[in-house]
């Protein structure tokens, strides 16, 4: 096993230190893995996708326009 390195804010720190019964390798480790299952989920999702940037550029402004007339209406 690789050993790493990380860098957190010293308030996390703190927080973290407040379970000490915890092993933060262990959620690193499964965090890491969960964020990987869902990047490689999502490029063989895109690899298959027809989807172009314009239809989500269109959808998108679909969008923004029909929240903005619910926020006009309340």
């Amino acid at each position: 096993m690789v050993t790493m390195t990380l860098a957190v804010p010293g308030e996390l720190r703190h927080k973290m230190e407040s379970f000490p019964e915890m092993n933060w390798s262990e959620v690193a480790r499964q965090a890491f893995n969960q964020k990987i299952s869902d990047l490689e989920f999502l490029r063989k999702f895109k690899s298959k996708s027809t989807f172009t940037e314009e239809d989500a550029l269109k959808i998108g402004a679909e969008v923004s326009r029909k929240v903005a007339a619910r926020h006009k209406r309340r």
